[in-house]
């Protein structure tokens, strides 16, 4: 069978398993309450100050009946999870397989597992109410960018989008405010949807303003509604 034959008989299928994974995923999800998705690398180890402040952030929301999300993986996710599971929260895993690094975490009490990336990405949007981005690579910026444009672009609420760890992230912003901003590819104010911090305690206060701020605590505005 040709290859433009296989696509034929086999992309329709593929539709049914795409919808699955959504119906799937969107019926745990929607159990869960109020979240916030914490991102940053799976290579990171236990001995860094940023797995160890990924699990103090997770921790403290979890004393505020904040769920934690993640990608369900080892590094800032695991941290994440066990933070979050230590302190008796939920804690989700949207975890897919990747060569090399991905294998799910044992912290994640409320695992769900993806094959689609997009199916995935919608998940991590759609239940959450405020993001944080601990330092990390291709993957931390892909989502970072991608949630930002759809907060820039009104597409989403305007919900905290968080970076920590100043000595990662300065040299990006300031890229951002030299090149973007100055070129005009960005309009003024775009930056300032952006908060910067090295204190786990201000990401919690952030966190926690907004949801006291959209009023009605525990049920977040839905994303993509």
């Amino acid at each position: 069978m040709s290859d433009n034959t296989t696509f034929v008989h086999e992309d329709p299928w593929r539709i049914f398993r795409i919808m699955a994974e959504f119906v799937d995923s969107f019926q745990t999800m929607s159990q869960v309450g109020p979240a916030v998705t914490i991102f940053g690398s799976a290579r990171t180890k236990p001995s860094d100050k940023y797995y160890r402040a990924a699990q103090a952030i997770a921790k403290g929301l979890a004393k505020h009946n904040l769920a934690t999300v993640t990608g369900g993986g080892p590094g800032i996710m695991e941290a994440a999870n066990k933070g979050a599971a230590h302190a008796g929260g939920k804690s989700v895993g949207l975890n897919i397989e990747l060569p090399h690094e991905q294998g799910g975490n044992k912290f994640a009490n409320v695992p769900i597992h993806f094959h689609y990336f997009f199916a995935r990405k919608v998940c991590f949007v759609k239940y959450s109410l405020g993001f944080v981005f601990m330092p990390g690579g291709f993957g931390t910026l892909d989502e970072f960018f991608e949630v930002l444009t759809l907060v820039q672009t009104q597409r989403i609420p305007q919900f905290p989008l968080i970076l920590f760890g100043s000595e990662h992230w300065k040299g990006l912003l300031a890229w951002m405010k030299t090149r973007l901003e100055k070129d005009k590819f960005i309009s003024p104010g775009d930056l300032d949807l952006i908060k910067l911090t090295d204190d786990v305690d201000e990401v919690i206060k952030i966190i926690r303003d907004y949801e006291r701020r959209i009023g009605h605590p525990g049920t977040p505005p839905q994303a993509f509604a």
